[in-house]
């Protein structure tokens, strides 16, 4: 199993800091060691099909803004995340970027690799710093091709995948920074073990798509309530049910065609 961080694309995302990149895969703070198969998505499949792709499964770690693959280039693995996040971003002409959907332990990045299309519009940058598990492309499109549950759980994934893009979509025009970055927060919370975050607000108003002005008036409101403790680029959730309280209806409506569609639900043992 390869746990070197070198094995993937060695570029960082822009706009951040050299402080959050020596932390590059341990995003959060006592973040152990997870299973071998820490996601949702291989759980899912049955023993036989894991039993094919497993010699060549493959375990890597993942450092905050490493970019797996950018928009339009040739994928040649896909990415199980266990313990981190990556996002899918469209940076336009200006440079300005915005993030469309995100993936932690209840998903999977390289859809299009299985769908046919080979590549994909977005670039996919890390958001939180972990471990995955990677796969490659020939082989989980062999197995994909045997028509088994593997393809069955692939599909609903994409699915809910689709529906989250659309729902972002929804949600950065018609609600708030604040409650922007609650579903923002809640989402991330939701896919992984510890309540502390390390992300600046410049990371995070380029996944929002708003300005850093905006995430900081937000971000300061939300703390002067007591829901969260920002320092440094330090997030760390107090009060996840204070943060349930402010959130749109997109946050929920995400998680629970989630469940519908894959049959996870995101139960983070830290806001119960």
């Amino acid at each position: 199993m390869d746990s070197s961080p070198g094995n993937d694309a060695e570029a960082l995302a822009p706009g951040l800091e050299s402080s959050m990149l020596r932390s590059a895969g341990t995003m959060f703070k006592g973040a152990g060691t997870q299973s071998p198969i820490a996601n949702h998505l291989l759980c899912s499949i049955s023993a036989e099909e894991y039993g094919r792709l497993r010699p060549s499964v493959q375990h890597t770690i993942l450092g905050l803004g490493r970019v797996v693959y950018e928009a339009g280039a040739r994928l040649d693995y896909l990415y199980f995340p266990t313990t981190c996040v990556l996002s899918w971003l469209y940076t336009t002409r200006d440079g300005s970027t915005a993030e469309v959907a995100l993936a932690g332990n209840d998903g999977v990045v390289g859809v299009s690799l299985f769908l046919g299309g080979g590549t994909a519009p977005y670039r996919a940058v890390v958001q939180v710093g972990g471990d995955a598990l990677k796969i490659p492309a020939r082989v989980l499109q062999g197995e994909f091709a045997r028509g088994g549950l593997l393809q069955q759980t692939l599909l609903r994934y994409t699915q809910a995948l689709i529906m989250q893009i659309a729902q972002t979509a929804v949600c950065n025009r018609l609600h708030s920074v604040e409650q922007r970055l609650c579903r923002w927060l809640l989402l991330c919370h939701d896919r992984v073990a510890h309540s502390e975050i390390l992300m600046t607000q410049e990371y995070i108003a380029n996944m929002l798509g708003g300005r850093r002005e905006s995430v900081t008036v937000a971000s300061g409101r939300l703390q002067d309530a007591g829901l969260i403790h920002y320092s440094r680029g330090h997030i760390k959730i107090l009060d996840r049910e204070g943060l349930e309280g402010i959130v749109c209806e997109c946050y929920q409506i995400l998680e629970d065609e989630l469940h519908r569609l894959v049959g996870t639900r995101q139960n983070n043992v830290l806001s119960r």
